[in-house]
């Protein structure tokens, strides 16, 4: 690659002060410039102390398209558009990583003063992208390398047999690292697991974190949602059904999940919510180890662990005859007590961490951080819907956000009209405001399910209807 610049040039960028041997030394690091011009890809250019080029490479000038001759002797800002090479000569501070609009391209540059006993002497300019979307590019392909490289580290720890999904439970808080402790304590037991706790406190996190520690892990993970399936579907999707059992069934029959689950891990997630027929047939799988399908006379034996999961309080369901009472202690051997959010409010920057680098990955933005204005009403809001409503806020907010940090004035109404200050005043009025703000906020974070809504307070639909119609709240 040819170098444009004439050498007598370089004299320029010395000052009446310079030695002859000063003089000698700075054309010695020319000649080194040469090399470096001769055999560079990247965009270069060299201004005097007076902003003149005096060297200009011809990636550079092929990209400004111009001749490289035409450019030598020239003030950059005849040069270059939007130049700011002749500012840093007089700042003497480098310019790095700035956007610069070149020839209708959004361009990526570095700028450095040239300096010699401390006194500026010339600058340096260079585009490190000649487009900015060639940083997202690169950005992309890192981000796609990054993941490969996570999926192969987990296969590999799981040829190791050193794979634990405990990982994946956020918290550092007392009570959440008792909780962990727990898993590797109990995983490898066959004993039934019931972990209790609040809508969206992440049971279903814990269940698979047992499971991928245990031995199991190799085998099957089965999980099905008691509350989610009629009960007359949920015995055939459990224990499945014999060819021609009933008028629609599939021919051939079909293999329960419990049966899918042999030597593997059945999570049974909303428990509470089975009837009390099927509370009965499960039962029997726990004693006997066995099932029956549908329609099918001959037991078979399964190895299954049973992972139970509920919101709710399964001693007063068993209290109002709702849940047998044989059945909750044969699940309840190693009880699980999960806390809600409100309880771990320590918890909260890491699950917000863990939240912004997994929507900074699938929304393909750069969200830096949650400044510390935001982070306290965040810290300081009561969080109904727990660790699932904290990450649907931080999901709703990439949604709308143009800037690279998460601030007040991104936070929903809800968090905002929080206050951490107990007031003073009218007790009944005080709860009934309370009591109307809780149903309010819990409609809007399930988009007005009346029955999620229902569950996740405790209390009936009808009574739910009775205090929508006490407060005025809008229920359409």
């Amino acid at each position: 690659m040819p170098f444009y610049g004439e050498r007598i040039k370089v004299d320029s960028l010395c000052t009446k002060d310079d030695t002859i041997g000063g003089i000698d030394e700075l054309k010695l690091q020319n000649e080194v410039w040469e090399i470096i011009f001769e055999n560079a890809s990247d965009c270069i250019v060299v201004v005097d102390p007076d902003g003149y080029v005096v060297m200009i490479n011809n990636a550079y000038a092929n990209f400004l398209g111009i001749n490289p001759n035409e450019a030598i002797g020239r003030h950059v800002t005849e040069v270059i558009d939007n130049t700011r090479l002749h500012i840093v000569l007089k700042t003497g501070k480098t310019e790095m990583g700035q956007i610069q609009r070149i020839k209708n391209n959004d361009s990526v540059t570095l700028r450095i003063p040239i300096k010699k006993n401390d006194k500026v002497i010339g600058a340096i300019g260079k585009v490190i992208f000649k487009d900015v979307r060639e940083v997202e590019l690169l950005y992309r392909s890192l981000e796609s390398a990054k993941k490969e490289l996570y999926l192969y580290k987990e296969r590999f720890k799981k040829v190791k047999g050193d794979y634990y999904a405990i990982d994946n439970i956020i918290g550092k808080s007392l009570e959440m690292r008792k909780l962990k402790s727990m898993v590797t304590k109990v995983a490898n037991s066959d004993s039934t697991v019931l972990i209790t706790g609040e809508s969206g406190t992440g049971k279903e996190v814990f269940a698979n974190a047992i499971h991928e520690t245990s031995d199991r892990r190799d085998n099957n993970y089965i999980k099905i949602n008691c509350a989610a399936i009629p009960s007359n579907i949920l015995e055939s999707e459990l224990f499945g059904y014999e060819d021609g059992a009933f008028t629609g069934a599939r021919p051939g029959g079909k293999v329960g999940k419990i049966e899918l689950a042999n030597n593997g891990t059945l999570f049974l997630d909303e428990i509470g919510d089975m009837s009390f027929d099927m509370q009965a047939k499960i039962l029997r799988v726990l004693q006997d180890k066995e099932v029956v399908k549908v329609g099918g006379h001959d037991p078979k034996k399964v190895n299954v662990r049973i992972i139970a999961a509920t919101n709710q309080n399964l001693i007063k369901k068993i209290e109002d005859g709702e849940f047998r009472e044989d059945l909750y202690y044969r699940l309840n051997v190693v009880p699980f007590k999960l806390p809600p959010l409100r309880e771990r409010k320590e918890d909260i920057p890491l699950l917000c961490d863990f939240f912004v680098n997994k929507y900074n990955d699938k929304f393909g933005i750069y969200i830096e951080n949650i400044e510390d204005e935001a982070m306290y009403y965040l810290k300081n809001y009561s969080w109904p819907g727990n660790i699932r409503e904290l990450e649907n806020v931080i999901e709703r907010i990439y949604n709308f956000i143009d800037t690279n940090i998460i601030r007040k004035e991104h936070l929903p109404k809800r968090i905002l009209k929080n206050n951490s200050i107990v007031p003073v005043g009218d007790l009944k009025k005080m709860l009934d405001d309370y009591e109307k703000d809780l149903i309010t906020n819990t409609l809007e974070l399930y988009d007005g399910n009346k029955s999620s809504v229902a569950k996740v307070l405790g209390i009936s639909r009808s009574s739910l209807y009775q205090k929508l119609e006490k407060y005025q709240i809008d229920n359409h």
